[in-house]
């Protein structure tokens, strides 16, 4: 199992969880069982085309996975995945 941390304005559409837990080989297929359990979820990461939003990024213990091979990115056993959505302001 992987275990996904939730960003704090995410929290709300993973029954309030900080972390949820989901069993995968790669990115792609981690995010896809994630929001295949709480809907509500996909809306906030994915477009219509289902590409990554681009103010969202993924990473795989302390890398983003666009620096890797993206959504192709290997799960290993104890890696931890972050979601962590851009903030922008003025």
């Amino acid at each position: 199992m992987t275990s996904i941390r939730i960003p704090s304005p995410l929290q709300s559409y993973v029954g309030g969880n900080r972390e949820v837990s989901v069993q995968g080989n790669s990115v792609g297929e981690v995010v896809q069982k994630l929001t295949e359990r709480y809907p509500g979820l996909a809306i906030h990461l994915f477009t219509e085309d289902g590409s990554l939003r681009p103010y969202v990024h993924l990473y795989r213990n302390d890398t983003n996975v666009s620096d890797l091979d993206g959504m192709k990115t290997v799960i290993e056993k104890n890696d931890r995945l972050m979601i962590v959505p851009s903030i922008a302001g003025g």
